[in-house]
């Protein structure tokens, strides 16, 4: 007899014909007009080391409090006490105004890092109206490693302060071979009015 769980066969004759769980949630963070969210190793049950190959941060309603701000990131080598890992980056667009007066696809120049060790925008140009907020993911590979770079890449549509749907494709690598034990988040200006941040390793990867 078959255990069949949402249209897929869990367990078959006695084996196991499924992956179980190969995406595991480790952490949820909830912002309340706060000025960063942090995911530190080894801080308030976050894991963020050799356990998983792949991490990935999914941000959910990410709303700003500031208008017309970008939602970024940085990571850390020494447990969150400096956010500066230099990095370089690509980055291009796609979007579409409400009314369907405009729309692009675009290699976004001014967005890209050249060894840099400023926070990473993720997306520009969120809107703080009430409708308006960025959602998306960021994919982070093996940032335990001590001999390669971390690269990482990322998705994040957004409703933009003009009534445009944005499409922001970013990726690159942060350029060290230290291990990266800590993600931070922010808005560039202002404080992340609401959203959560979901924190999953991928295992078996």
């Amino acid at each position: 007899m078959a255990f069949i769980s949402n249209g897929t066969t869990i367990l078959d004759a006695g084996a196991f014909s499924a992956s179980l769980g190969s995406k595991v949630h480790i952490k949820t963070l909830t912002a309340s007009s706060s000025a960063t969210l942090s995911f530190v190793d080894g801080s308030d049950g976050v894991v963020l080391d050799s356990t998983y190959p792949i991490y990935l941060f999914k941000f959910i309603n990410m709303h700003p409090s500031t208008d017309n701000v970008a939602f970024q990131y940085n990571g850390s080598t020494d447990g969150g006490s400096n956010y500066n890992i230099t990095k370089t980056s690509t980055a291009f667009i796609a979007y579409h105004k409400e009314d369907d007066t405009d729309t692009a696809l675009y290699y976004e120049t001014g967005n890209d890092l050249a060894q840099s060790t400023s926070f990473k925008s993720l997306v520009l140009g969120i809107g703080n109206a009430d409708d308006e907020q960025c959602c998306g993911e960021l994919t982070l590979f093996n940032p335990s490693s001590t001999t390669f770079v971390k690269h990482w890449i990322s998705h994040v549509p957004s409703h933009s302060y003009q009534s445009y749907i944005y499409d922001w494709r970013t990726a690159g690598y942060m350029n060290t071979t230290s291990a990266v034990n800590a993600v931070q988040f922010k808005m560039s200006s202002g404080n992340i009015d609401s959203g959560k941040i979901k924190l999953y390793g991928i295992k078996d990867s």
